[in-house]
C-alpha cells in the first residue's frame, strides 16, 4: 500500500512540475534547451519531447507525433501495455532483452534523424 501511495505522490509531483513548466513556457516564453542539440547541432532521440507533451496537452496528436514520432509511438505502446495489465489485473513481466532492443532502436533513431534522407524524423512544426 505504501509503495502505491509513493508512486501516486511521485506521479503527482512530476505532473505538477510539468504543468508549472508549461505555464512558464506559455506566458513568459521560458524554455529549457536540449543541451545535446545546443552543443552538437544534432538531434538526440529525445529532441522534441517537451513540445510533443505540450501538443498532447492541446490534444493536437498529429503535431505531437511530428515532434518525436518514436517516443509518441512508444508512449502509445506503453499505455496499451498498462491498460492490458489493468484489465487482466496482474503484472506482466517484460523480458530483459526487450530493453536492449529498445536501447538499440533509440540509438539508431538518434542517428537516422540527423541524416538528410530521414529528415522527416527531426522535430517538425506543422
Amino acid at each position: 500500500m505504501l509503495k502505491k501511495n509513493k508512486k501516486i505522490v511521485t506521479f503527482g509531483l512530476l505532473f505538477l512540475l510539468l504543468v508549472i513548466y508549461y505555464l512558464l513556457h506559455k506566458y513568459i516564453n521560458f524554455k529549457i534547451p536540449c543541451m545535446f542539440h545546443f552543443i552538437t547541432g544534432f538531434y538526440c532521440p529525445g529532441c522534441g519531447l517537451t513540445r510533443m507533451i505540450f501538443s498532447i496537452f492541446k490534444l493536437d496528436f498529429y503535431q505531437a507525433f511530428r515532434y518525436n514520432p518514436l517516443v509518441f509511438i512508444l508512449g502509445i505502446i506503453y499505455l496499451i501495455y498498462k491498460l492490458i495489465e489493468i484489465l487482466l489485473n496482474k503484472k506482466i513481466k517484460i523480458p530483459e532483452y526487450v530493453y536492449y532492443i529498445l536501447l538499440v532502436i533509440l540509438i539508431l533513431y538518434g542517428i537516422l534523424r540527423n541524416i538528410d534522407i530521414f529528415s522527416y524524423l527531426a522535430p517538425t512544426k506543422i
